[in-house]
């Protein structure tokens, strides 16, 4: 988790560089980037999006330890069901013909296909846009040993009622996304990860199928 969010970080680093000043935390839940937003004075703007529900919980956690979001957060509260993300965020005051970078991190694994592919084409009609998410390789992909702890853990996730939903193999993931209109496709496996932040405890350079977490650029 602190390795996907530090490359998510690295990214939008190298984002503001060239001039980004929006970037969307999507299904923020208790992501705390917008509290320590050091782009702030730079003029980035943060849009936590998440459901009125979840976002109303999290500001009553937030005002319980004292803590106030900083006025660069900007809360859109979506509810997926009735509401469209583009209309809603335009409504918090989103500029769509400014470039935005997306962070997505820990929600990919529990949608439905067709909701990720959904919302990756949303990704993709914006000019200049950039997400990173993460991503975990079908169970096929494991060997038996790995296979079996990984049917585990998936049964212990579906247990407290967060079933994973979907996996992706990375080449077929790679071809999604440069049909859907991505380019600079940057995608890191535990050994990249092991050999980018060599901190990232207890993952073996050789530690083969696992969680993914992926970078993508939209043309233009």
């Amino acid at each position: 988790m602190a390795a996907r969010s530090r490359f998510a970080e690295d990214c939008l680093q190298a984002a503001v560089s060239r001039g980004v000043r929006q970037a969307l935390v999507l299904g923020a839940g208790l992501d705390t980037f917008s509290l320590r937003n050091p782009y702030a004075e730079a003029g980035l703007r943060v849009f936590e999006v998440d459901h009125p529900a979840t976002q109303a919980w999290k500001l009553e956690r937030l005002a319980e330890v004292g803590l106030t979001p900083p006025a660069s957060t900007v809360f859109a509260g979506v509810d997926f069901e009735t509401q469209s993300l583009g209309d809603a965020l335009v409504a918090a005051g989103i500029e769509w013909e400014r470039p935005t970078f997306f962070f997505w991190l820990g929600v990919v694994p529990y949608l439905r296909r067709e909701a990720i592919m959904a919302t990756l084409r949303f990704i993709a009609s914006l000019p200049g846009a950039e997400v990173v998410f993460d991503y975990s390789e079908p169970l096929e992909n494991f060997p038996p040993g790995r296979r079996a702890e990984i049917q585990e853990l998936a049964a212990r996730a579906a247990a407290i009622g967060e079933p994973w939903l979907s996996h992706f193999d990375p080449t077929d993931l790679s071809a999604l996304l440069r049909n859907s209109g991505f380019e600079g496709i940057e995608d890191l496996g535990l050994a990249d990860i092991a050999a980018r932040y060599p901190g990232a405890a207890g993952i073996l350079i050789d530690a083969g199928p696992g969680p993914h977490v992926i970078r993508a650029v939209v043309a233009g």
